[in-house]
């Protein structure tokens, strides 16, 4: 029964995103609001972190109102409206990638810090950084490159979300209308 719903709730959800007279900003809803919701339940249910959920959907609204702001920016081309679609996963995709480089989580032995440089997995959320620490104190950085791409999609988020933030904060009429 549950995947039958979820059936028709993608099946809904295409068909609101194809369908032209679906204002853009419900269809900004229907694109981001599944994947936060399953991080937000993870947190709750998985992991018993209510108060981190809760900050998680606190963040959710303020890029969701800065979303439909910047597609309601009247002199930003298309393309660099459509961007934000590409480099926020991006960058959550490369967070995820960056934080588990040490891989703490499998067998004892099978992190790549034990098994090629000796050392103990340690990684951090925000900034991100993984590394190996050594008996002595030294330490040596995992995922560099992963952590360049990062902060290259989160700034260019933060920017673009800056942008439409500031349409949304300036012109609210433009921000409803695109609910509409």
């Amino acid at each position: 029964m549950i995947v039958f719903l979820a059936v028709i709730g993608c099946a809904s959800a295409v068909y609101l995103l194809a369908h032209p007279r679906t204002p853009s900003g419900i269809k900004v809803v229907l694109v981001t609001a599944p994947p936060v919701g399953v991080v937000a339940w993870l947190l709750v249910e998985v992991y018993e972190r209510l108060f981190t959920a809760g900050a998680v959907l606190a963040v959710f609204a303020v890029v969701l109102i800065a979303m439909i702001g910047l597609l309601a920016h009247p002199r930003l081309p298309t393309w660099s409206k459509m961007i934000v679609f590409g480099t926020v996963p991006a960058a959550a995709l490369a967070w995820l990638l960056i934080v588990t480089a040490d891989d703490t989580l499998k067998d004892p032995g099978e992190d790549p810090c034990s098994m090629y440089y000796g050392g103990v997995g340690a990684s951090k959320a925000f900034p991100p950084q993984a590394y190996c620490r050594y008996e002595d104190g030294s330490t040596h950085d995992l995922a560099t490159g992963t952590q360049f791409v990062f902060w290259v999609c989160f700034a260019v988020s933060l920017a673009l979300l800056s942008v439409g933030l500031w349409q949304a904060v300036r012109h609210p009429r433009t921000l409803v209308r695109q609910l509409r």
